[in-house]
């Protein structure tokens, strides 16, 4: 197994606020983003949170992927956006469509600033035991 997951912390986003708050809307967006990709999306869960004292409810977006997952979580109240995105590189290297996947999102929720991180996951050419 190996793969490549990237994250992203999205600070002060300027976006609409529909894309912090649309449970359907921003679950749309990710569908197409991965597919843009070329990744294959396999399954959805999309979830508005309640509206609280502080304002309006958040959303989480998960879509798994064949290639493995795409995971989106706001907070309308602070502006900010998590994003977690992993490909597994088994048979193919899908580490470019993560990076375009990544890129398209960030440039949705159209962050001030941004705090990204990068893992390489497994071992290349492992085979199970």
């Amino acid at each position: 197994m190996q793969g490549l997951h990237l994250t992203a912390d999205l600070f002060d986003c300027r976006c609409d606020t529909r894309w912090l708050v649309d449970a359907d809307t921003l679950g749309a967006a990710c569908v197409a983003g991965a597919e843009a990709a070329g990744l294959q999306v396999v399954g959805r869960l999309f979830h508005a949170f309640p509206a609280t004292p502080e304002g309006a409810g958040g959303v989480t977006a998960a879509v798994l992927l064949a290639e493995s997952h795409l995971c989106v979580h706001t907070w309308p109240e602070q502006r900010g956006v998590t994003i977690d995105v992993y490909v597994c590189n088994f048979g193919a290297d899908h580490s470019a469509k993560a990076r375009a996947l990544m890129a398209s999102l960030e440039a949705l929720f159209m962050p001030a600033q941004a705090q990204r991180h990068q893992l390489q996951r497994g071992r290349m050419g492992a085979v199970p035991a």
